[in-house]
């Protein structure tokens, strides 16, 4: 902080003044600005606790990639992610705009302090009553969220896993793989590439 007096003498003196004057405050409302952008795009990494979801609240366009008997189809999505309870829990809402017709998701996550990590559970509603699958866990780390469950398909174990990356404040991206060999290889079956609408 300091102070400067100043003796005016010309009404032009006094213009270059404000003119310098509006010039500095104008640089630091800038610097402020940039600094308000890089907490904003610190608080979009997840952390590693229960408000590690919390970069996904909001609105979303979601390019989606599927693969099924090897062959890759794209179609577009919306996506709606808000808390629930403090924050340890929320819920995902989907549209997706395929071939066939629109069809609707829910995945419900919740945290468990106990063990430091995430349940997500994942509703179809194509068949909404239908038997819940068992629901993956993992956590963040290092900005990227892995997890896991293991199901058996026709009595043959099978392990899925999500992860969660490239998480920006406007983008993040979803990947499904499966694993028949209790995750010495991977196939990647479903990518979501999201980008925020607000």
């Amino acid at each position: 902080m300091f102070a400067v007096v100043v003796r005016f003498t010309r009404p032009a003196t006094v213009i270059v003044i404000i003119t310098v004057i509006t010039a500095i405050g104008a640089h630091r409302d800038a610097r402020a600005q940039a600094g308000l952008h890089k907490e904003s795009a610190a608080s979009a990494q997840p952390n590693e606790g229960p408000h590690g979801f919390d970069f996904e609240f909001g609105k979303w366009r979601v390019h989606h990639r599927v693969k099924r008997d090897g062959h890759w189809a794209d179609f577009e999505g919306t996506c709606t992610d808000r808390g629930l309870v403090d924050g340890s829990a929320n819920v995902e809402e989907h549209t997706f705009f395929r071939k066939a017709g629109t069809s609707y998701g829910i995945a419900v996550r919740a945290y468990d302090a106990k063990t430091g990590q995430w349940a997500i559970w994942w509703i179809d509603a194509r068949d909404p009553h239908g038997a819940l699958d068992p629901p993956v866990k993992g956590r963040f780390t290092d900005g990227v969220g892995t997890f896991y469950a293991d199901s058996v398909v026709d009595g043959k174990t099978v392990r899925t896993r999500f992860l969660w990356s490239h998480i920006t404040p406007k983008s993040a991206r979803w990947e499904q793989a499966l694993s028949s060999d209790l995750g010495k290889t991977w196939d990647t079956n479903w990518v979501m590439e999201f980008s925020r609408v607000e």
